[in-house]
């Protein structure tokens, strides 16, 4: 199912579109002042989004009355994540500030899953599946400043072990990770499976002004770990 989100307010000219396609969720938002006014997603098992991508954003240009000159950058979800969907959505950002001589914004994927969760204390941990009991992750604060830095980790009995604080857990990896993650101070958020451009909106919006963008020739995303092509099973 595709959800729509339409906050049609305060539309003045100056947008940046944020564009979010590192894990299975295909989303595009269209914020102002770093509020979201249109968001289109979809979470699919099977990626879609190479059919889906181009297709959200003129669809979001249209219904917001705006056109692609309006915009003011571009920002796209950095990783970790998926190898195809970084991919698809890093040649669509860069395609676009290109046409459009405007800057490109680069989100970390992490922060804007984290960004999902109101907590006055203790951790965020967003989590992406790796495959097997692999996770990408890292430690956010409330405030969403990064307390550890991504890494790609084997999920185990011991994984953080070391944290008193209470642990939030938030990403497509509870079910394989509850398991074995089963301390007091262990809370999964289920709800909250993946990013999100409307989560993506804030943040952009911070680095926009203070110019915090990145080389449009010469970025690449976040991919953490090298991507590997196997043969195919006779």
């Amino acid at each position: 199912m595709i959800v729509i989100f339409n906050l049609k307010q305060n539309l003045k000219l100056g947008y940046i579109l944020n564009i979010e396609t590192a894990t299975k969720n295909c989303s595009v938002a269209l914020a102002k002042d770093g509020k979201t006014i249109f968001c289109k997603e979809i979470a699919q098992e099977g990626y879609s989004h190479a059919e889906r991508l181009h297709v959200f954003i003129e669809e979001i240009i249209k219904e917001a009355g705006i056109t692609f000159k309006d915009l003011s950058a571009i920002a796209v979800s950095q990783g970790p994540g998926s190898y195809t969907g970084l991919r698809i959505g890093v040649s669509a950002a860069k395609g676009l500030c290109y046409a459009l001589d405007i800057p490109l914004i680069a989100v970390d994927t992490l922060q804007a899953l984290a960004s999902q969760v109101t907590i006055s204390s203790g951790l965020i941990i967003p989590m992406i599946d790796a495959r097997r009991m692999e996770v990408y992750s890292a430690f956010f604060s409330p405030t969403l400043e990064k307390k550890r830095e991504v890494l790609a980790e084997i999920i185990a009995e011991n994984s953080f072990g070391d944290l008193q604080e209470t642990l939030y857990f938030v990403g497509d990896c509870a079910e394989k990770c509850k398991s074995v993650l089963n301390k007091d101070n262990y809370v999964f958020l289920e709800d909250i499976k993946y990013p999100s451009a409307k989560e993506m909106s804030a943040l952009s919006y911070e680095k926009f002004k203070i110019n915090d963008t990145v080389d449009v020739a010469y970025f690449e995303p976040y991919y953490l770990k090298d991507f590997m092509i196997t043969a195919p099973k006779k």
